[in-house]
């Protein structure tokens, strides 16, 4: 098991066809304890993946630095920093079987010389014979039981002898979780792994993998694009945005707190509703109404370095009512704001409202219970939670609430 910490680290692409540099890391400072399970999200191209290969060796530095337990690994190959990737691709040999790809670290894991390897070699291909006629090797008999555990572990024993195209997408990936395990790395890290998986799939290798890692210990990254995956599998979540580390916090930290107006988009879904607004003594005005703040808020509105410009709330702390044909033409109506259903999304447990507002035509997302009997068109009353504003000022900053 192994800490892992990267020291203002930047990474930088040389320049083509007379073109300027691209720059893919901008100075990232971030450290993982040991045995923590870190997700790093962000949008494509925001350099996830960039720093998972950075840390296994796959990329060099442009500056700063890695340590793995302390110890810098920027000088090392990627076979010594003791560290295993599992690829969105699987990367399986598909010449080899599922025992052999599981296998495939294990026997280059350290070097051999002369007559030992050759022995291993030998108890390698003579495994299948009768006993009396096998080639003994310590280093082989490990080997296969290292195997046997790793494919009891994850369910493979029945698939020990075939070869990956007999696989199906959720046994290729279990097999490929299964190789990196199999090392005992003092790092794992993992690029979108369940990209590939349906939905059932993907949800059940989700539940597998967050409990290897609790089992095993093992020191993890994982970069994904799900949203499911960052908020139920990591202990912490790290947020990139052109290569520049947005936020590192838990998972509701990160829903509840965000720090800016590009974690509180991407974070969550639906994203945070945002809306222009203008603090007033009694509240915020947001398109020409007044809505009333909790006491904790008004109180942060009172400080005279609190330039509001934007507030943000999350679906479900907007509450919905039914109201009369009557109110169609109303910019606003007591305890709320005038709105007309746009669109319904259902969603089983609960339904998503896309809402217009009466006053200023603007979108919001609120989550309704399923039997609320709404159709597209109809007019509510959206009235939000007074607590549960967040707010941000001009240059997209959250405000401390203290």
């Amino acid at each position: 098991m192994a800490s892992v910490e990267f020291r203002h680290c930047r990474k930088a692409y040389p320049p083509r066809a007379g073109g300027t540099a691209t720059e893919v890391l901008k100075g990232i400072d971030l450290t993982v304890a040991d045995g923590e399970f870190l997700v790093l999200v962000g949008p494509s191209g925001c350099g996830k993946t960039t720093l998972l290969r950075l840390l296994a060796g796959l990329e060099s530095l442009s500056g700063g630095d890695v340590l793995v337990a302390g110890r810098s690994v920027q000088h090392l190959s990627p076979a010594q920093r003791n560290v295993a990737m599992v690829f969105q691709s699987y990367a399986l040999y598909p010449h080899l079987s599922v025992a052999e790809n599981l296998a495939f670290g294990l026997r280059r894991s350290r070097p051999r010389r002369g007559l030992r390897r050759i022995q291993d070699g030998l108890a390698h291909c003579t495994a299948p014979w009768p006993r009396p006629l096998r080639v003994h090797s310590r280093r082989e008999a490990a080997v296969q039981r290292r195997v046997q555990e790793v494919a009891a572990m994850l369910d493979l024993g029945t698939l020990l002898q075939r070869r990956p195209r007999e696989l199906s997408g959720g046994q290729k990936q279990r097999v490929a979780l299964g190789r990196a395990i199999a090392r005992e790395p003092a790092v794992f890290l993992m690029d979108e792994p369940l990209s590939n998986l349906d939905a059932k799939l993907r949800g059940e290798t989700r539940l597998a993998i967050a409990r290897l890692q609790k089992t095993l210990g093992t020191t993890t990254l994982y970069v994904t694009h799900d949203q499911v995956e960052a908020m139920t599998m990591g202990h912490r979540i790290a947020v990139l945005h052109h290569g520049v580390l947005q936020q590192v916090g838990a998972p509701r930290q990160l829903y509840n707190q965000p720090v800016n107006l590009f974690v509180a988009q991407f974070i969550g879904h639906p994203p945070m509703n945002l809306l222009p607004a203008r603090p007033t003594p009694t509240g915020l005005m947001l398109d020409g109404q007044v809505l009333p703040l909790s006491e904790r808020l008004r109180a942060v509105l009172a400080q005279p370095s609190a330039p509001v410009a934007t507030a943000g709330i999350r679906a479900e702390a907007l509450r919905v009512g039914m109201q009369g044909e009557a109110s169609q033409d109303q910019a606003s109506i007591p305890g709320g704001l005038a709105a007309t259903v746009a669109d319904v999304e259902a969603l089983g447990h609960e339904q998503l409202l896309g809402c217009r507002l009466a006053a200023g035509q603007r979108l919001v997302q609120v989550r309704a219970p399923a039997d609320l009997p709404v159709r597209r068109g109809d007019n509510l009353a959206v009235t939000p939670d007074p607590d549960a504003w967040r707010l941000f000022d001009a240059q997209g900053r959250a405000l401390s609430l203290g």
